[in-house]
């Protein structure tokens, strides 16, 4: 993605690029004296009001998501493909979100066959347990 263009979801939103605000600081961990001295930790953060695109897809993603998505990776020694996985959460983020729900499971029956072997097995397991019973107490 170039580093002035929109962000562009697959299901069709949109979030402008003026809205996209970016934050680096000092990442943590392994990395030696490289770490000391470059601020490769990146946070991106959004609000929600700034999405557009399709009405149903905004209002899942409004109703579902806070009003501000603050998305901080510090995976790489690159400040720019710490971006790029910001980035790419945002998307996977924004598109689970804005995706219909599942339909409603239908309920079925059990099978015939099933039923009979249920009740087959039940029968086999009364006769056991009746088999093991004494008249004579």
């Amino acid at each position: 993605m170039p580093a002035d263009e929109d962000l562009v979801t697959s299901r069709g939103l949109v979030v402008p690029f003026s809205s996209l605000n970016w934050t680096f600081a000092r990442s943590t961990g392994a990395g030696g004296q490289h770490i000391n001295k470059t601020s490769s930790k990146s946070t991106l953060s959004i609000t929600t009001s700034d999405v557009t695109g399709p009405d149903l897809a905004v209002e899942r993603v409004r109703s579902l998501l806070p009003a501000e998505i603050r998305i901080t990776s510090q995976k790489s020694r690159s400040q720019w493909r710490n971006r790029q996985l910001c980035i790419a959460q945002l998307r996977e983020m924004l598109d689970t979100a804005a995706m219909p729900p599942a339909p409603p499971r239908r309920k079925s029956r059990p099978t015939r066959g099933s039923v009979e072997r249920r009740l087959e097995s039940k029968r086999r397991e009364s006769q056991k347990k009746e088999s093991r019973r004494t008249d004579n107490w």
